[in-house]
């Protein structure tokens, strides 16, 4: 190798490194904006906060802020996508847990209820496609791809013999759509979701086939 060459060589191999931590930092960065913004937005809704409330809550300027997101809507979106990429998270898990459909079912229900309860994407997520009107953006479409997760369940379920055959899997999975969402709306606004997991056990418990789910599970 010429000696012209090693300069060269050395700035190359050794520039990549600093440029890998910059982007790992601008991750971290983003992700703390993020769940900044989606403590704001579950609190105190999409009206109310502003950038400065997000900025003021990760210990940074509000040009930082800017830097990572166009707007408060660039916000919104970013935490309603989060949102709905966490929620098949939960169903995957529940696959991963090889339980019979139905039961399966329940788990989805249950797991979902805990997360609405415990996890504040999901919460702000929540509350966004609430005040969806008030955000000039387009927020994902809600509710459907969660409803599908369920229906499919019920499908498999209905192959087996755990449901009757004259049960509608796409009638049942939009009740129990319906029903969750519903439950966790007013146990938000009456309980802070505190009771939501034992508010879903009763639409357990009252929808799905008795036989085939055994003793019901503790809230918790």
């Amino acid at each position: 190798m010429k000696a012209a060459d090693k300069p060269l060589g050395r700035s190359s191999s050794g520039g990549s490194k600093p440029r890998e931590l910059k982007q790992e930092r601008a991750v971290r960065t983003r992700e703390q904006v993020l769940s900044a913004a989606a403590t704001a937005f579950a609190e105190r809704g999409f009206p109310a906060v502003t950038i400065l409330d997000v900025a003021e809550l990760t210990g940074m300027t509000k040009g930082a802020v800017y830097f990572h997101y166009a707007n408060k809507e660039a916000l919104a979106i970013a935490v309603a996508e989060e949102f709905y990429q966490r929620l098949p998270l939960i169903f995957e898990d529940v696959r991963k847990a090889g339980l019979p459909p139905v039961k399966a079912v329940a788990e989805l229900l249950h797991r979902t209820a805990v997360a609405f309860r415990d996890d504040t994407i999901i919460q702000a997520g929540a509350r966004l496609q609430i005040e969806s009107s008030l955000i000039d953006a387009t927020l994902p479409r809600p509710f459907d791809d969660y409803t599908d997760s369920i229906t499919e369940l019920l499908h498999e379920a209905k192959e087996v013999g755990e449901l009757p055959a004259s049960c509608k899997p796409e009638v049942l999975g939009r009740v129990l759509g319906a029903a969750f969402f519903g439950v966790q709306h007013i146990s938000w606004r009456l309980n802070n979701r505190a009771d939501l997991a034992k508010r879903v056990e009763e639409i357990i418990e009252a929808v799905l086939p008795q036989t085939t789910q055994g003793p019901a599970r503790k809230a918790s």
